[in-house]
């Protein structure tokens, strides 16, 4: 059984007779009872069944299903209502039929026609409760017309039993075996010129090897080269009534030399079941895992004996007692029961959802906010507050910050081919401008105090277009950056399914890492060069303090883009790209309020202090 997959729960050997001991037997009991098994397989006789039955309590085997071989002869049983304990029972059977004579036989036979059979006279005497012997007063003197065809099942069965069917073919086996044994003697003999040759007894075993003969009922008897008896079983179910009564149903069959789906049939219906409410008894060493579980072997335990596990991560299961559950594929996720897999949702930064609206409407804001102060440095470009850091390099570095704001809006919305090749390089290339812009105004501030000097040379390059070359230089190189990235290994649109269970993420591949990084840490080295020079010139006579508030723009820049790198490497999806919006608005924001701001108060609200008097009285201060 356990070769074919089939789950025992034990097995155990009962020694049967006088060998028996009992605390042995005992023991066996309880471990027996221990188990949960329903249904119990026994191969044995009559006796072997019997034996159950000395235990102190064998109202334990009750409820039980009991599986038996075949020669169960219910007559030979003791009469004491014990046996019930075994009603539904299925026994294997093989099968018999009808040999002539033999039924008559049994009606017929009594002590008085066979006197020397002492087995029959004591079973008759216990049978019918008499003797032959006069002078017994407490039994009484035994019919000679009494016939085993007025018992009961309980004591007779006066039909060929399967047991006594087997012994009559094994008898006839014998018979054929010495014929044939015996016709060959005779030609040995007769070519031995009638030399006598003795045929020892372990010679017949040679006979009896693929033996085939019909029986008196008509049936073919067949043994194979090992002397096995090939032969088809019925399935037969025991059942007791209310009133004692005992009979073997035929419930099915079973034909071993029959095709595969045919050699086995059985009749469910007709079975009478042990089980309370009599339904088909379920024996089970553990409950059924259902959907969303897998069976977990126990150690040391068969194989029918399991744990039930929850499927792991991204797994399922939609069946019971799956030993292995099922990967979902990429585009979808196991849902909280883990018995189904379900589309996952797609997800990006969109213009719909609260977050991108947000930011994209910060983004046009501060654009318009930016166009507003150029508007006003546009308006007011005469005045001395306007001109006295280089106005053209201000309209440069307004328009550079709107589109520093701008170009936030090409992270938000479904990535695609383009905006993925765009978003990164037009942020690279638009923040370039903006802080070598920041770079140039610095330098032209150092310039301009030490053009004051006589015969300083730094006049010509105050007045000269040399500020501008250094915004074009600056710029220039990030293009090139920004161009040999697109060509080695460009940004490109991809399906992120692994990084959350519960989405797919779309999102822009930044192609290579090593080129982003650069592209940041050129403007990082912008930034801190402008910075630097600002810093060191924040003493410098300044009548609108422009060198520190560079310095202060330049600090809260590169403490945003600082802390920007961790924050993009600890984040994904969205938030990720959320992220880097947000580090282009505030970055954006501090230039312009830190430079810008303080001007514009100057101009709408303090005009009095942007006059040519109030330069001139605080530069000969």
């Amino acid at each position: 059984m356990v070769r074919n997959d089939v789950c025992v729960a034990f097995i155990e050997r009962i020694i049967t007779g006088q060998s028996l001991d009992v605390d042995e037997y005992g023991s066996f009991m309880n471990r027996m009872l221990f188990y949960t098994a329903k249904v119990i397989v026994i191969y044995g006789d009559t006796n072997s069944l019997l034996s159950l039955l000395f235990t102190k309590h064998p109202y334990n085997l009750l409820r039980k299903m009991w599986i038996t071989s075949s020669h169960w002869d219910i007559a030979k049983k003791p009469s004491y209502s014990y046996f019930s304990y075994f009603s539904g029972a299925l026994i294997l059977s093989e099968q018999t039929s009808k040999i002539p004579g033999f039924k008559h036989f049994m009606k017929t036979i009594n002590p008085v026609k066979y006197p020397e059979d002492i087995f029959l006279k004591n079973f008759w005497n216990t049978a019918f409760g008499c003797t032959y012997k006069p002078g017994k007063e407490d039994e009484g003197i035994c019919s000679p017309n009494a016939s085993l065809d007025t018992l009961c099942l309980s004591y007779l069965d006066i039909a060929m039993s399967s047991h006594s069917y087997t012994v009559y073919n094994a008898v006839y086996a014998v018979a054929w075996a010495l014929h044939e044994m015996f016709l060959v003697r005779s030609e040995i003999e007769s070519n031995m010129d009638g030399d006598n040759r003795v045929v020892y007894p372990w010679k017949l075993h040679s006979f009896l090897k693929n033996l085939q003969f019909n029986n008196s009922a008509g049936n073919q008897v067949v043994l194979d080269n090992k002397m096995n008896s090939v032969t088809n079983y019925d399935i037969l179910n025991y059942v007791i009534f209310g009133n004692d009564t005992e009979v073997l149903v035929k419930v099915g069959e079973f034909i071993p030399q029959a095709p595969l789906g045919q050699d086995f049939t059985i009749q469910e219906k007709s079975i009478d079941w042990p089980t309370f409410g009599r339904k088909v008894p379920h024996s089970r060493c553990s409950k059924s895992c259902g959907p969303g579980f897998q069976i977990k072997a126990k150690e040391g335990k068969p194989i029918c004996c399991f744990d039930c596990a929850s499927c792991p991560e991204g797994q399922i299961s939609n069946q019971t007692d799956i030993d292995q559950c099922m990967k979902c594929p990429e585009d979808q996720n196991p849902n909280k029961e883990k018995n189904q897999c379900l589309h996952k949702v797609v997800t990006f930064l969109a213009y719909e959802e609260p977050l991108g609206m947000t930011l994209a409407s910060i983004a046009v804001g501060f654009s318009l906010l930016t166009a507003l102060v150029l508007w006003i440095f546009v308006k007011h470009q005469y005045t001395p507050i306007v001109k006295a850091n280089n106005r053209d390099l201000s309209y440069i570095l307004l328009i550079s910050l709107i589109f520093c704001f701008l170009c936030s809006l090409l992270f938000v919305g479904c990535p695609t081919a383009t905006n993925c090749l765009l978003r990164q390089t037009t942020f690279g290339v638009m923040f370039t401008v903006a802080i070598s812009s920041v770079l140039a105004k610095t330098i032209t501030l150092v310039l301009a105090f030490r053009a004051t000097r006589p015969d300083s040379r730094s006049r010509k390059w105050v007045s000269s277009r040399a500020p501008i070359s250094v915004i074009l230089f600056c710029t220039l190189i990030q293009v090139m950056l920004c161009g040999i990235w697109l060509l080695l290994s460009p940004p490109f649109p991809e399906t992120d399914t692994h990084s959350d269970h519960e989405h797919i993420i779309l999102e822009c591949n930044e192609g290579s890492l090593i080129a982003f990084y650069l592209v940041l840490g050129y403007m990082g080295f912008l930034a801190l060069g402008s910075f630097t020079v600002a810093f060191l010139a924040r003493n410098l006579p300044d009548t609108f303090n422009e060198a520190k508030f560079i310095t202060f723009s330049m600090l809260v820049f590169c403490s945003i883009w600082v802390s920007f790198v961790p924050t993009y490497q600890s984040t994904n999806g969205k938030m990720m790209v959320a992220v880097e919006v947000f580090s282009i608005l505030s970055s954006s924001l501090g230039l312009l309020g830190c430079i810008f701001i303080p001007k514009c108060y100057v101009i709408l609200l303090q005009p009095q202090r942007n006059t040519k008097k109030t330069l001139k009285n605080y530069s000969s201060s």
